[in-house]
C-alpha cells in the first residue's frame, strides 16, 4: 500500500524552475503585427516589438534567410526577452538554436567547428513520407492471462471500427505492452503504424462525451474516423540538418545527440548530407526550414568569428541570424581597433539594427506585478511603489531580484502579503551596484591590491558609475 501512495505522489508532483525569462509567453503583437502595451509577459519596447515581429513572419512565410539582426540596447532593456519572445512566436517546427559569444572559448573543438555546428542546428529539414497506418475507435480490448504465472505470454483480441466498417485484430505481447503504456481503452481514437508497431492515441470519440468518468479536464474530443480502418498517410518528419550530421558522422551517432558528445564532424560528411537533402528537395520528399540562430553576448566573438559568420551568411541554406550586446563603441577582440558595439563595420553592414530603450516607471511597475504573478509572491500596493522607485534608481534587475527576497523576509515574520519593512529589510541586505562601489571608494584602501594611486581614470569612472 505504501508503495502505490509513493508513486502516485511522484506523478502528481510537478517541479517548475522560474527563470529570468519564464514569464516570457510571445512578442505580445496583435495581428496587424502592432505591440500591444502588455501582453504574452511582454512590457513596452513597442518599436522593438513590432520589428521582431516582422522578422518572425518573414521566417515563418519562408521569405526571408542568411539575413542578420542585431538587438543592441543598455544592459536591462529587455534584449533577450525579445529573443525569448521571438522563439515562442515562431513555434515548434521552426527551430530556434541559442548560444552566448563566451561558449565558443569554452568548447572542445575550434570556434568555426562550434559557430559551424550552431548554424546546422538552426536548419530544419520537413521529411516527408508515405506510411500504412489502423485508424478508428476502440470497441473493446480483451487480453486473455495466462492461469499460471511465466506459463505463456498474453494474448488478447482488438475491436476497432469506423463510421463504415468493424474488424477484429489478434494482439501478442508487445501490442499488449504498447496499448497498456499509451492507457489505451474503450471509446479511445487510436492509431497504429503498421511498420513499427507505434501506437498513438488521438482523443476520446465524440460518442462517450457523456462518460464523465473517464475523462479529465486535458481530454481532447474528436470524431469516429470514416472510411476504411487502413490507410496509406503521408507523415511529416521535422529534424535539423545538425542532427543528420550528428547521426552520419559516427557508428550509434544518435547516442551522441543525448550526451552533447559530438566531437567535430568532417566537412565530407556535410557535403554529402547537403547533396542528398538537395536530391531530396528536387523529388518533393523534403524542404528547408530556416530557423533562427540566437547569439547573445555577440562582443565576446573575436575577428576570427565575425570572418566566418560574414561568409557563412552567404551559404544558400544559411538561418536568421539574431545577435544581442549591450556594448557602445568598443574594442573588436582580437584587434586594436575600436568600433559601434564592438562589431567589425563590413559585418555591421550586414545587420538590421533594433534599438532597445530604457524602460519608463510604468514600464517597470507592470514587469514587477508581472514577476510577482510568475514568482507567486503577494505584495501590497505601497510595497510595489517602493520596489518600482528603487527599479529607477538603481535597475529593473536588482529590483527583480528583491521579489523572492522580500517573500521569504516575510516568511521570516510569518506574514501572508509582502510589506515596505520586507523591501526595505532586503535593501539594507543586499547592495546594488551604486552602493557597492560607493562602498569600495571609501574603503578601498584597506582592500589587498589597490590601485588607487595609480591614476585618477579609475577614480572618474567610480564617480560617473555613482552619480
Amino acid at each position: 500500500m505504501a508503495e502505490i501512495k509513493l508513486s502516485e505522489m511522484r506523478d502528481l508532483t510537478r517541479i517548475e524552475r522560474i527563470g529570468a525569462h519564464s514569464h516570457i509567453r510571445g512578442l505580445g503583437l496583435d495581428s496587424a503585427l502592432e505591440a500591444r502595451s502588455s501582453s504574452e509577459g511582454m512590457v513596452g519596447q513597442t518599436s522593438a516589438r513590432k520589428a521582431a515581429g516582422v522578422i518572425v513572419k518573414m521566417v515563418q512565410e519562408g521569405k526571408i534567410a542568411g539575413r542578420a539582426v542585431l538587438l543592441a540596447g543598455q544592459p536591462g532593456t529587455g534584449k533577450t526577452a525579445i529573443a525569448m519572445g521571438m522563439a515562442k512566436s515562431i513555434g515548434q517546427e521552426t527551430p530556434f538554436a541559442m548560444l552566448a559569444g563566451s561558449e565558443l572559448f569554452s568548447l572542445e573543438m575550434s570556434k568555426t567547428e562550434a559557430l559551424m555546428q550552431a548554424f546546422r542546428k538552426a536548419i530544419g529539414v520537413r521529411i516527408k513520407e508515405e506510411t500504412e497506418i489502423i485508424e478508428g475507435e476502440v470497441v473493446e480490448i480483451q487480453i486473455d492471462r495466462p492461469a499460471v504465472a511465466g506459463a505463456a505470454s498474453k494474448t488478447g483480441k482488438l475491436t476497432l471500427k469506423t463510421t463504415e466498417m468493424e474488424t477484429v485484430y489478434d494482439l501478442g505481447a508487445k501490442m499488449i505492452e504498447a496499448l497498456g503504456k499509451e492507457k489505451v481503452q474503450s471509446g479511445d481514437v487510436i492509431a497504429i503504424d503498421k511498420a513499427s508497431g507505434k501506437i498513438t492515441k488521438l482523443g476520446r470519440s465524440f460518442s462517450r462525451s457523456r462518460d464523465y468518468d473517464a475523462m479529465g479536464p486535458q481530454t481532447k474530443f474528436v470524431q469516429c474516423p470514416d472510411g476504411e480502418l487502413q490507410k496509406r498517410k503521408e507523415v511529416v518528419h521535422c529534424v535539423t540538418l545538425h542532427e543528420i550530421d550528428v547521426i552520419n558522422s559516427r557508428t550509434q551517432g544518435f547516442l551522441a545527440l543525448f550526451t552533447g558528445d559530438t566531437g567535430e564532424i568532417r566537412a565530407e560528411v556535410r557535403e554529402q548530407i547537403d547533396t542528398k537533402v538537395a536530391e531530396w528537395r528536387e523529388e518533393g520528399k523534403a524542404e528547408i526550414v530556416p530557423g533562427v540562430l540566437f547569439i547573445d553576448e555577440v562582443h565576446m566573438l573575436d575577428i576570427e568569428c565575425f570572418s566566418f559568420l560574414n561568409r557563412a551568411l552567404e551559404n544558400d541554406m544559411a538561418p536568421i541570424l539574431v545577435v544581442a550586446t549591450n556594448r557602445g563603441i568598443t574594442s573588436i577582440r582580437g584587434t586594436n581597433y575600436r568600433s559601434p558595439h564592438g562589431i567589425p563595420i563590413d559585418f555591421l553592414d550586414r545587420l538590421l539594427i533594433i534599438s532597445t530603450q530604457p524602460y519608463t516607471a510604468d514600464d517597470i511597475r507592470k514587469i514587477l506585478d508581472i514577476r510577482c504573478q510568475e514568482e507567486d509572491v503577494e505584495m501590497s500596493e505601497d510595497a510595489k511603489v517602493l520596489l518600482t522607485k528603487i527599479g529607477e534608481d538603481t535597475s529593473l534587475r536588482y529590483a527583480i531580484n528583491l521579489i523572492t527576497s522580500a517573500a521569504l523576509a516575510c516568511q521570516k515574520r510569518k506574514g501572508k502579503i509582502v510589506e515596505m519593512e520586507d523591501i526595505s529589510r532586503v535593501y539594507e541586505l543586499f547592495y546594488d551596484v551604486k552602493r557597492s562601489t560607493q562602498y569600495l571608494m571609501e574603503y578601498q584602501s584597506q582592500y589587498m591590491f589597490s590601485e588607487v594611486h595609480a591614476g585618477e581614470e579609475y577614480e572618474d569612472e567610480a564617480n560617473a558609475m555613482v552619480s
